[in-house]
C-alpha cells in the first residue's frame, strides 16, 4: 500500500482515471475565485488605510519591504511579477507619498536599494496589525491547528505556482 492509499497513486497526486476526479479541481477553482475576488477588494481597503492616494497594487510591495527590508527594484519586480517600467512607476508614486526611499546599493554602485521610510513602516505595520486582528476575529471559532494547516497549504500552493 502506498502512502496515498491502496489505489497506487502517490499522496497529493491527482488520479485522473478516478470517477469525479475533476470535481475537486472545479471546487478548488470556485473557492479560489471567491477568495481572490474578496482579497482584491480587501487589498484596496488596506492600501487606502495606508494612504488615501495609494494604488491597491502597491500594497503588496509595501508588505514585501516590511517583511524583507531593503530590496533592489529588479528583485521587487520579479517577486511581484511586473516589469521594470511598472515597478519604477510604482516606486516613484510611493516615494512621492513619502512611504519609500531609495539609496545606492553598497554592493553595486549602479543599483539602488528601496526601503520603507519610518512613516511608511508605521503606516504599513498599523494596517497589517488591524488585518491580523480581523483574521483572529473571523477565525476565532477555528482550531489553531486548522489555521496553521491552512497557512501551510496556502504556502505550498503559492510555492507550487512559482515553478
Amino acid at each position: 500500500m502506498h502512502e496515498g492509499g491502496n489505489d497506487g497513486s502517490q499522496r497529493g497526486e491527482a488520479d485522473a482515471s478516478r470517477p469525479g476526479a475533476e470535481q475537486e479541481f472545479l471546487a478548488l477553482e470556485r473557492e479560489l475565485t471567491v477568495f481572490l475576488r474578496r482579497a482584491r477588494a480587501n487589498q484596496g481597503e488596506m492600501a487606502r488605510a495606508v494612504h488615501p492616494d495609494l494604488e491597491s497594487a502597491a500594497y503588496g510591495l509595501l508588505v514585501r519591504l516590511d517583511e524583507c527590508g531593503r530590496q533592489r527594484a529588479t528583485d521587487l519586480a520579479a517577486y511581484i511579477g511586473v516589469g521594470k517600467a511598472t515597478m519604477s512607476r510604482q516606486l516613484r508614486a510611493l516615494e512621492d507619498l513619502g512611504l519609500v526611499a531609495r539609496e545606492p546599493d553598497p554592493a553595486d554602485g549602479r543599483a539602488w536599494l528601496v526601503h520603507l521610510t519610518d512613516e511608511g513602516r508605521t503606516r504599513v505595520q498599523r494596517v497589517r496589525e488591524a488585518r491580523r486582528a480581523r483574521y483572529v476575529s473571523k477565525l476565532a471559532h477555528w482550531d489553531r491547528d486548522e489555521v496553521a494547516e491552512l497557512a501551510r497549504l496556502l504556502h505550498r500552493l503559492n510555492s507550487g505556482m512559482e515553478k
